[in-house]
């Protein structure tokens, strides 16, 4: 694709409105359509951005090229799969679906009409700026932390699949895969989960959003010595005797704006000189993870509200 890009933006929350920005500031690119439910909200942003506001999809559709999907977490599959329907290339934020039923058929409708389909798991690139996925060893034990103060966004799904999906993906990405068991409780907003794998290596998640602070740790160790990541503040500390391949500070656009860089990466698999960032399968074994860590919850304890897909 050499000419413009037509992008459109479904979902005038805050991750919309964050996307639509990306948009408007990337070549070669006119951001076009902005999709609600909520005409009010719609309006809004399109009116900030310069763009037509929609309430219908099928009319969203046709008046764009792309799309990013930025809607509540439940209607990921149904917007996305309409979109690749209409061929439209398509970045879905996380999680790609609800079930891996719905995954398997979003990755397989792109691929039959070669589509782009890219998931957006964005802090993966933080990690590869870091060299994290490069390491010969993998990690003996990772233990990761995510708590957010209550903010009304996510809940139509827990927070397995709000939050604590985001450190399963980067965990996915070292290696961790066939786990031999499985411990997990909690409820809709607060979950803690631990995988075990058959060389002893050990994954721990903890997520909320009921937390008083906001909180992103992430700490791997690799018997030799312990990474530390503290996201929030943008700070790493490293005592395994191998250098990260970057700072907050100095690792280029990856670490200054992971959004801004994933959004480029699609733009880029668009226009067909890279594939995606993070491919349809990539947020499938995400989802996978999330989805045995619900299952497990609600064995024990009932869920405050469910989830559908």
């Amino acid at each position: 694709m050499s000419r413009e890009i037509v992008a459109g933006v479904a979902g005038a929350g805050v991750f919309g409105s964050l996307h639509a920005s990306k948009y408007l500031t990337s070549p070669d690119v006119r951001l076009a359509a902005v999709l609600d439910r909520d005409a009010g909200r719609a309006e809004a942003l399109a009116e900030k951005c310069g763009a037509r506001a929609f309430t219908d999809l099928k009319e969203f559709l046709n008046a764009v090229d792309v799309v990013t999907v930025a809607t509540c977490a439940s209607s990921h599959f149904n917007v996305a799969r309409a979109a690749l329907e209409c061929g439209r290339h398509v970045l879905v934020e996380k999680p790609i679906a609800l079930t891996l039923a719905h995954a398997d058929r979003l990755i397989r409708i792109a691929r039959d009409r070669h589509l782009v389909l890219q998931v957006g798991h964005q802090e993966r690139f933080v990690f590869d700026a870091f060299g994290i996925f490069g390491r010969r060893l993998r990690p003996r034990s990772v233990s990761c932390v995510r708590r957010n103060p209550v903010t009304g966004r996510g809940e139509d799904v827990s927070v397995v699949f709000d939050l604590m999906i985001h450190d399963i993906d980067l965990v996915r990405r070292m290696g961790f895969s066939d786990p031999v068991s499985l411990a997990a409780f909690g409820h809709a907003d607060e979950a803690d989960a631990k995988f075990t794998f058959a060389d002893g290596a050990t994954v721990t998640f903890e997520a909320s959003r009921l937390a008083s602070v906001r909180e992103r740790r992430m700490t791997l160790d690799y018997g030799v010595g312990v990474v530390e990541i503290d996201f929030v503040n943008r700070k790493i500390s490293n005592t395994t005797g191998v250098e990260t391949a970057a700072t907050f500070d100095h690792g280029g656009p990856a670490l200054a704006d992971p959004l801004g860089f994933g959004v480029a990466r699609f733009l880029d698999a668009v226009r067909g000189v890279a594939p995606p960032a993070i491919s349809g399968d990539d947020g499938r074994d995400a989802l996978e993870w999330a989805l045995m860590i619900e299952k497990e919850i609600l064995s024990l304890v009932p869920a405050k509200r469910s989830v559908t897909a």
